[in-house]
C-alpha cells in the first residue's frame, strides 16, 4: 500500500495535475504566469544567492535528465574510475551551490522586511521542498555513494515504467530512506509547479535567443535634460 500510493499513486497526480494546472493558469490566468520579481525591492543579495542556486539546479537537473535519457552512455562513461569520480564530484559541488545560494535566498527573504510582506505561504512551501530535495540529494551522494551509476541502472527502469503506464516498484521499494525522500519530494514539487512562481518557465522569452539586437539610440541633448526644468525636453525619438 505504502509503494504503491508514493511511487506510482503519486507520480502519475503530480504529472495530471502539472499538464492540467499548467494549461488552465496559462490560457485562464496568463497575465499572472511570472516569477514575481523581487528585485526593485532588494537587488544586491539576490543577485549573490541567485546566481549559484541557478547555475547548480540547472547542471543537476540535465545530469539527472542524462541519467534518465541516456543511461547506457552514463553507465560507459562510468565504466572508467576517474570518469565516476569526476561525474560524481561535478554533481556535489553544484549541490553545494545550489544549497549556499538558496540560503541566501532565504536568509534575504525572512531578514527583509518588504521582502517577506509579499511572501506567500507558497513561497516558504517553495523553500522547504528546494531544502529537502537538495539536502536529501546530498544526504544520497555522501551514504548511498555512486548515484549517478544506480540511478542510470536501477531508477531508470522504473521511471520509464511509470510513461509505459506499467510501473514496477520492485527495485524502488527495496532502497534507502534517502533516496525515496528525494524521489517523493520531488513528484511532490513537480505537482505543485502551477500553484507557485515556478510557472513562469511557461513564459521564459527563448526567443530572446535567436532576436535581432536591438538598436537603441539616445536623441536628447544631455545637457538640456539636466539644466531644464520642463516635464518633456528635446526631440524623441521614432521607431523605424
Amino acid at each position: 500500500m505504502f509503494n504503491n500510493f508514493f511511487f506510482i499513486g503519486l507520480p502519475y497526480a503530480a504529472l495530471t495535475v502539472l499538464l492540467v494546472g499548467s494549461i488552465f493558469r496559462y490560457y485562464r490566468l496568463g497575465f499572472k504566469v511570472s516569477s514575481l520579481s523581487s528585485q526593485f525591492l532588494e537587488g544586491k543579495e539576490l543577485f549573490y544567492g541567485s546566481r549559484p542556486f541557478h547555475w547548480g539546479v540547472i547542471f543537476l537537473f540535465f545530469g539527472h535528465a542524462t541519467a534518465f535519457l541516456f543511461p547506457g552512455s552514463v553507465l560507459l562513461w562510468n565504466s572508467v574510475p576517474l570518469r565516476l569520480i569526476i561525474l560524481e564530484a561535478s554533481a556535489l559541488g553544484f549541490a553545494f551551490s545550489a544549497l549556499f545560494g538558496l540560503l541566501m535566498l532565504i536568509q534575504r527573504r525572512f531578514k527583509n522586511r518588504r521582502l517577506w510582506a509579499v511572501t506567500s505561504k507558497m513561497d516558504v512551501f517553495v523553500y522547504v521542498m528546494l531544502l529537502t530535495q537538495i539536502i536529501s540529494g546530498m544526504w544520497v551522494a555522501f551514504f548511498v555513494r555512486w548515484g549517478s551509476a544506480w540511478f542510470a541502472s536501477s531508477l531508470t527502469p522504473y521511471l520509464k515504467s511509470l510513461f509505459t503506464f506499467n510501473p514496477d516498484v520492485a527495485v524502488l521499494a527495496q532502497m534507502p530512506l534517502a533516496v525515496q525522500i528525494h524521489i517523493v519530494s520531488a513528484f511532490v514539487f513537480i505537482g505543485m509547479i502551477p500553484f507557485t512562481r515556478f510557472i513562469h518557465f511557461l513564459v521564459y522569452p527563448f526567443a530572446y535567443l535567436w532576436r535581432s539586437y536591438q538598436l537603441v539610440i539616445w536623441n536628447w541633448d544631455r545637457k538640456k535634460i539636466r539644466t531644464s526644468r520642463k516635464l518633456v525636453n528635446g526631440v524623441r525619438s521614432k521607431n523605424n
